[in-house]
């Protein structure tokens, strides 16, 4: 954070950061300030104009309008089977460059990074002190190409979060009070009225979340989940909840002996296991005699999606088609 040169200008930057952002009205020339979610405030000598973003970030605010200012991309971008993934949905992905490090998780090419020259970078957090797709050391470095503006998830429900992300999008010059974005907000509630109805004709079956994995079986917990958590609270889908989750809260770990563990109608699976992922699931005896496993009731659940609201819209719509061919 730049040190400001007196305390007037500092009351200022003060003021500018609780209010989200400031710039002149000369078109945004002049000093820009944002607070983030994690309360780390950012002071450039001029509006933003070339991000490096994280992948399901960068689908999010290109939805909301900022696709051309995104000059490079960190993440996934393509599933297990070779396609483009779910969670970055709306997103081009040959115009903007991908910086995406090699080895561990969370790792940036910061040499690629750094020919992009970047103003700011944009990521998210899904615990409040772990950037998503950047790691600590790789943080350390990417601050000093620019500063790092975070949008954090942690305990929010998921209207909180997609407004969280039109919050950055705004001071970032986004126009969110545009007609595809207004009707985007109104697509989301009407799909939200689709899912609720398609929960309502499940009558008394249940919905069980999770992600196969070759040793063992992950059911998800729509308690931390702001996605599962709004649908099961709000839309009152009938969600299993696990009753031990691992550390973390995300999802209890089971051994495929085990798999029954949980009644299961319908399987919401993790979309990023791709095909192979759910084959696994025809060789676990234990799991095929669950009733979801009987019948094939399996539908795809994307996980991590681009946190707007249009993609949302788009989710909750499939949701809800395939929810409504296992009514009664």
């Amino acid at each position: 954070m730049r040190r400001l040169g007196t305390i007037l200008a500092a009351a200022s930057l003060l003021v500018a950061a609780a209010c989200g952002s400031s710039a002149s009205d000369d078109e945004g020339a002049g000093p820009w300030t944002y607070k983030d979610d994690v309360g780390t405030p950012i002071s450039l000598d001029h509006a933003p104009k070339r991000l490096l973003v994280q992948s399901s970030m960068a689908a999010a605010l290109t939805d909301l309008g900022l696709g051309d200012e995104i000059v490079g991309t960190f993440g996934p971008l393509k599933n297990a089977d070779g396609q483009p993934d779910s969670q970055v949905a709306g997103l081009d992905l040959g115009k903007a460059e991908d910086v995406t490090g090699g080895g561990e998780y969370g790792s940036i090419d910061l040499e690629k990074a750094a020919s992009l020259k970047p103003d700011l970078v944009v990521t998210s957090a899904y615990l409040k002190s772990d950037l998503w797709y950047v790691n600590d050391a790789t943080a350390k470095k990417l601050k000093q190409l620019a500063p790092i503006l975070v949008v954090s998830f942690d305990g929010k429900t998921l209207p909180q979060m997609l407004d969280s992300t039109e919050r950055a999008a705004k001071a970032l010059g986004a126009d969110v009070d545009s007609d595809t974005v207004r009707t985007a907000h109104d697509d989301f509630t009407a799909a939200a009225g689709r899912v609720e109805k398609a929960g309502q004709a499940l009558g008394s079956k249940k919905i069980l979340v999770g992600s196969p994995a070759k040793d063992v079986f992950y059911v998800s917990n729509p308690e931390v989940s702001p996605d599962l958590k709004y649908w099961r609270d709000q839309l009152k889908l009938p969600l299993v909840v696990p009753t031990k989750p691992d550390e973390g809260g995300y999802f209890q770990t089971l051994s495929w002996e085990k798999a029954d563990l949980y009644p299961a109608d319908v399987f919401l699976y993790d979309d990023r296991v791709g095909k192979a992922g759910l084959a696994i699931l025809e060789d676990q005896p234990v799991f095929e005699t669950l009733q979801a496993a009987k019948h094939k009731a399996y539908i795809p659940w994307t996980s991590v999606a681009p946190p707007s609201y249009r993609a949302y819209a788009d989710i909750m719509n499939r949701l809800a088609t395939q929810l409504e061919t296992y009514a009664g």
